[in-house]
């Protein structure tokens, strides 16, 4: 019975110690897979802090079990192509606070769809390519940014999931239309359809070059009538001022005679 206690003791004893090895195994491994200048911990799955890192660029090592990302407050000046495409269990991304100007068009390939929260606020996007957030279900917040509004921003907001709510929070920095900067981006959509203006300057172009063109036909024939007149006018005048022609007396005699 003694040997059995002791047995038992020995066995709990190695469990305990290979749990242990097993989990500060675990832990180092995570360590190292941790970019440098962030911090990165287990509640809930991965999350990776890479807030106030003065990181110029998205770090290209992140985990691919990452689900919570922090890269606020950094020098991010662009998010390239696919650089989120190996984190398929990603479910909030921070990118607030940077000086981010361009956008790819592939930038959330692979994340889009699992994406929850996306934060793109307080950065220095004027536009997107059209395409830039299609299939994005995540909450965009994408206020305090110098947007120009166009066309382009407008399929954009169109194409996001929760456009309305992130429509109300852009401010034209710009427009096509002057009187639409300074404003909120919801505002100058309801009192014009962005997209359809090219087509309505086109129209107003012909518009106008049809009606010149016609003035132009109209005048020539105004003229070209009165300048007639006035010379038919002239010719009339000549005429009337030609001396008659006097018969002469022995004309009419002559003519009675062959009578």
């Amino acid at each position: 019975m003694h040997l059995v206690d002791l047995w038992l003791t020995r066995s709990l004893s190695m469990c305990l110690l290979l749990q242990s090895f097993v989990l500060m195994i675990l832990c180092f491994h995570s360590a190292s897979m941790c970019p440098k200048g962030c911090l990165c911990s287990h509640s809930g799955g991965l999350n990776v802090s890479c807030s106030n890192a003065n990181l110029k660029e998205i770090p290209r090592d992140l985990p691919p079990e990452t689900v919570l990302l922090y890269l606020d407050s950094n020098q991010i000046t662009s998010i390239p192509n696919e650089i989120f495409k190996d984190l398929h269990q990603l479910r909030v991304l921070n990118l607030s606070k940077n000086g981010i100007e361009f956008i790819d068009e592939h930038a959330f390939k692979g994340v889009a769809e699992t994406l929850q929260t996306l934060d793109l606020s307080d950065n220095r996007i004027q536009s997107v390519h059209k395409n830039a957030f299609n299939n994005l279900k995540a909450r965009a917040r994408i206020a305090n940014n110098p947007w120009h509004c166009d066309c382009t921003l407008q399929q954009v907001l169109r194409s996001m999931a929760s456009n309305h709510e992130t429509a109300n929070n852009v401010i034209c920095k710009t427009s096509v239309l002057d009187e639409h900067a300074g404003r909120p981006f919801v505002n100058a959509a309801n009192d014009a359809d962005l997209c359809n203006l090219p087509k309505k300057t086109t129209d107003y172009a012909m518009l106008v070059t049809m009606f010149g063109w016609f003035t132009m036909v109209i005048s020539y024939v105004v003229y070209y009538v009165r300048q007639n007149q006035e010379d038919a006018r002239r010719h009339l005048e000549y005429l009337k001022s030609l001396p008659s022609r006097q018969k002469k007396p022995d004309e009419a005699d002559d003519i009675s005679t062959v009578v």
